[in-house]
């Protein structure tokens, strides 16, 4: 299956370049993974601007081939700013190690030594692979939090923070000695320079009409959010199979938090089984996760006194009927909104139940997670995924049961 082009922003010590980077795409039986770059050198820009001039006049270099590159040369300069989720701050690793291993540091850390390996892999940098293979907690990054918690984890990230003091310079040095920042046509880069300042002024001119209306409108009233809204907690609605789940859903710190607890969500056939069980059980719910958000006590307090009401927003309706059949069909089948609300229930439980095989099954270097990405996100640099769909099907199915065996019917 053919795979993106994307921009990627390297942090290196001669400071942050820009380069394109092909993930591993398949094409006549054999898969490939290449980055911008010729021979041995790899090609970097101090800027969008003049990577744009070299993709529009540049004709030799390992990318040619690729079966997206006939669409890199037509788009904008804007369109080649690498997004936040392709910067990869190499040179601050030892910063990031200096750091307690949270889910934040573990995540741009396995963010970091994986596109390491496709360096190393594709430029046959043997020097990166070595530092990288010296202790097992660099493998173990993808995994999340987990392997670094406890007295072995201890131990696993003080040997990895050790191998980043004692030997990250061999990794900048090697990434460094294959950098090359090719000449660019004066003509292509001043042009590309021309459409970046324009799309610099477009978006002060828009900031300033967004500022101007909020000003025009300083006595508006303010929305009503209505008491779930008060207090944080969202009654949610999730329509599967023949069935209708209600349940509720708060976030803490940008965590999920379901009605549950140890991974089981606590759901009701109906808005008003699920406000009965809030009336009998609101100030004896002990243990319940949810009960651990600081505005519960009013939750309880209005039911206990008969005057809560479950009401769901039309935000918080998931439905995840259908969505399987349109995967087969064909990204274009899919509805980007279905499926964005869906993928966004199903990662806020597993992450809430602490189960990173959603996050790893939903990775963009998985077929799903290509798919999924390619139709919430799209990107005019990326082909259309391939038929047929069936290992895309059954990995959604997958989730989707996943979730489903998550519920605690009352």
């Amino acid at each position: 299956m053919a795979q993106d082009i994307v921009p990627i922003e390297l942090g290196l010590p001669q400071g942050d370049l820009i380069t394109l980077w092909a993930p591993r795409w398949r094409e006549e039986g054999e898969e490939w993974e290449a980055f911008l770059g010729h021979e041995e050198d790899l090609y970097a820009f101090p800027d969008a601007a003049r990577l744009a001039a070299f993709v529009r006049t540049a004709t030799e270099h390992d990318l040619t081939d690729h079966p997206a590159w006939h669409v890199l040369p037509a788009l904008s300069a804007v369109e080649l700013v690498p997004d936040e989720n392709h910067q990869f701050d190499l040179v601050g690793v030892p910063e990031l190690v200096s750091e307690d291993p949270d889910t934040w540091t573990i995540g741009e850390l396995a963010d970091v030594v994986s596109i390491l390996r496709s360096l190393a892999d594709v430029c046959e940098l043997d020097k990166v692979n070595e530092v990288l293979d010296s202790v097992d907690g660099f493998a173990l990054l993808p995994q999340g939090t987990f392997p670094f918690t406890g007295r072995d984890g201890e131990r696993r990230w003080t040997e990895l923070a050790k191998v980043v003091v004692d030997r990250w310079d061999e990794v900048l040095d090697a990434i460094d000695a294959i950098v090359t920042v090719p000449e660019v046509d004066e003509k292509a880069l001043a042009e590309a320079e021309q459409e970046l300042a324009d799309a610099e002024q477009q978006e002060a001119e828009e900031a300033d009409a967004d500022e101007d209306a909020a000003e025009r409108q300083p006595d508006d009233e303010p929305e009503d959010l209505g008491f779930w809204g008060e207090v944080g907690i969202d009654p949610v609605k999730i329509i599967l199979g023949d069935n209708e789940y209600y349940t509720l859903r708060c976030y803490v710190d940008d965590e999920p938090v379901f009605l549950g607890n140890s991974g089981e969500i606590d759901v009701f056939g109906s808005a008003k089984a699920l406000g009965r069980f809030l009336v009998n059980t609101g100030n004896e719910l002990a243990g319940n996760d949810i009960t651990e958000v600081a505005t519960w006590d009013e939750v309880a307090t209005k039911a206990t006194a008969g005057e809560l009401e479950v009401e769901v927003h039309d935000d918080n309706v998931y439905v995840l009927n259908g969505i399987a059949d349109d995967i087969a069909e064909g990204p274009d089948s899919v509805d980007p909104v279905q499926l964005d609300l869906a993928v966004e229930l199903i990662e806020d439980a597993a992450t809430w139940a602490g189960d990173e095989s959603v996050a790893a099954a939903l990775a963009q270097s998985e077929s799903l997670g290509w798919l999924v990405s390619f139709v919430v996100r799209p990107d005019p640099t990326r082909l259309a995924p391939s038929a047929p769909f069936d290992a895309e099907v059954e990995a959604w199915k997958a989730l989707v049961e996943g979730l489903e065996g998550r519920f605690r019917t009352h």
